[in-house]
């Protein structure tokens, strides 16, 4: 869906699993050879796939079920072990990567472990930021990372049993099929974007002008908030949802269960509201903005409409629902909502 390109952001997708060759078991250590450190020249030939080019690499042996912290001021990427090459699970695998035209060996990464037994620390003050750290765990593992300056975060194909925490200051985060019990995303001023579908109870929290762009989101309880940045939802499957932005606009796409949008100052713009069909969804509507467009095909029932000096508020019933049934209520004080029906067909893209 995006192009990789240097350093991270939208373009730091990297797709293929990690193909670090890492053998050793026990404390954390450089691959190839003693303990020590390797004279410059004597690096062993860089092992083939997405590693290339990687100047250390690092095995820690750990339990399947544990956790990993990450305090990094680079990319970094979160992915499976590869199930073949490690079928006991029990590695947490490690690759640095320098910056194109930058030291051939830099220091200050440090693999450790952590304050709890099942923990382990990667973890670096002192990383050119345009370095960057591949990590593979074992598939179920918590996390806790963050990168901070430009520092981007990339999560693939993980399962948290407990949680997964991402925190970037002016970096992306980039979440791809992740499954967590509680997942919490938050960045000052990098985009957060959400590929696949996305499991768990779900927080996510942009400041400033960040952006959050998300194909799918299935979960018990959704929680999302900009400042200034779009807020983009094709798919919502969950109990209850609350979306918020103070100036950006919020756009949704499939809706499923209840949900709350509340924007002060930016637009809302509700795709579609349905359950599998859209015209037989039973729900109670409330709606409130400068202006309130309800489109013609959704069929609305003891519906009031009550203007005032700062715009229209909307209240009614869909197919006969009641008040206690499935609720969609949206509030943009400064900006417009928009509803309009759309059927399960046109929601997968199968016609106009």
């Amino acid at each position: 869906m995006f192009a990789r390109r240097p350093g991270c952001g939208l373009g730091g997708l990297r797709l293929t699993p990690l193909g670090v060759g890492a053998r050793g078991a026990g404390p954390a250590r450089p691959h190839g050879g003693g303990g020590g450190e390797r004279q410059p020249g004597s690096e062993p030939p860089p092992p083939p796939g997405p590693s290339r080019g990687s100047l250390r690499a690092w095995a820690l042996r750990v339990s399947p079920l544990g956790r990993l912290r990450a305090r990094l001021p680079c990319h970094v990427t979160v992915r499976p072990l590869d199930p073949l090459a490690h079928p006991a699970g029990d590695r947490v695998l490690v690759a640095l990567r320098a910056a194109e035209g930058g030291a051939r060996a830099p220091g200050g990464l440090r693999l450790e472990r952590g304050g709890a037994p099942t923990e382990v620390a990667v973890v670096s003050d002192a990383l050119d930021p345009g370095a960057s750290v591949d990590v593979s765990a074992p598939l179920q593992f918590d996390l806790n990372i963050k990168a901070s300056g430009s520092g981007c975060v990339e999560v693939q194909n993980i399962e948290c049993d407990n949680y997964c925490r991402i925190e970037t200051e002016q970096g992306a985060a980039i979440l791809q099929s992740v499954k967590s019990k509680k997942l919490h995303v938050q960045t000052k001023g990098g985009k957060v974007i959400c590929l696949g579908t996305v499991y768990g109870n779900i927080d996510i929290h942009a400041s400033d002008k960040s952006t959050v762009t998300i194909d799918k989101l299935q979960g018990s309880t959704v929680n999302i908030s900009t400042e200034d940045g779009l807020l983009e939802a094709r798919y919502l499957y969950t109990e209850s949802s609350f979306l918020s932005s103070i100036a950006g606009d919020i756009t949704l796409g499939s809706v499923h269960g209840d949900i709350t949008l509340q924007s002060k100052m930016g637009n809302i713009v509700v795709g579609s509201i349905l359950v599998k069909v859209a015209p037989s969804i039973q729900a109670y509507l409330q709606l409130s903005g400068k202006e309130v467009n309800i489109n013609s095909e959704v069929h609305v029932q003891e519906m009031t409409e009550v203007h005032k000096e700062d715009g229209v508020i909307i209240t009614g019933l869909m197919n006969q629902a009641s008040k206690h049934e499935k609720w969609i209520k949206a509030d943009a004080p400064e900006g417009t909502v928009n509803v309009k029906s759309q059927s399960w067909f046109q929601s997968l893209k199968l016609q106009d």
